[in-house]
């Protein structure tokens, strides 16, 4: 899993609550759990004027000029901005790799679905809880400024955003549990995790094999 440590990109003003995640990756894309080539399903009944289905591909299908993500410069953002709730409904981890893979590297909401915002840490997804007041407060500069770019540092736990019109940076800090900042920050999903304790993990292999050889000749064998 990448490392995040600090992230400056353009945001995404998508001024919805209650985005489920059968809008942000439609029950017909679940087929595969390769984890690769989401991206392109991501909000697809929103952003294509087609229905789309598993394994087409996107390049030739008609897109809705009106969607946020198919306007000039948000193909290309990395931060989305949403209201609250956002992730809610069906627990499909498929919604954070299709974020992902579309390019965002945090979500900022005002609130979060349990499941979803526990599935975004685990797949290198940031999800940021700000108030309603300082969510309102970030859609009004994206509204003026368009292309605007936000900074997360995620060591200092800010959300950064300048404002051109009143030239005054305003900075937010958000809440994260220690373990999970820990983990982005030194790029750690649950398998990385695990393989820090690869030694161990071999050491208990080999004196499990010595007091049981017959399961080992079986998985040989296997």
């Amino acid at each position: 899993m990448e490392k995040f440590i600090t992230h400056t990109g353009i945001a995404a003003p998508f001024d919805r609550s209650n985005i489920d995640t059968d809008a942000i990756i439609p029950k017909q894309f679940l087929k595969s759990i390769s984890r690769n080539g989401f991206g392109q399903y991501l909000f697809d009944e929103w952003r294509y004027l087609d229905i789309g289905y598993s394994g087409q591909s996107c390049s030739e299908r008609p897109l809705n000029p009106e969607f946020i993500l198919n306007k000039i410069p948000y193909q290309k953002s990395s931060i989305l901005l949403t209201r609250q709730n956002f992730g809610c409904g069906s627990s499909r981890e498929h919604a954070p790799w299709a974020l992902t893979q579309f390019g965002f590297k945090a979500v900022i909401a005002s609130s979060f679905a349990d499941i979803f915002f526990s599935n975004s840490y685990k797949n290198g997804l940031l999800p940021i809880v700000l108030s309603e007041q300082q969510i309102e407060n970030l859609f009004q500069i994206l509204q003026t400024d368009i292309g605007h770019k936000i900074t997360i540092n995620l060591a200092e736990q800010q959300v950064i955003s300048y404002n051109p019109t009143t030239q005054i940076t305003q900075s937010y800090n958000f809440e994260i549990t220690e373990f999970r900042k820990h983990c982005l920050l030194n790029g750690l999903d649950e398998i990385g995790l695990s393989l820090l304790h690869q030694d161990k993990i071999k050491a208990f292999e080999q004196d499990y094999f010595n007091k049981y050889p017959w399961l080992k000749q079986g998985i040989n064998h296997a």
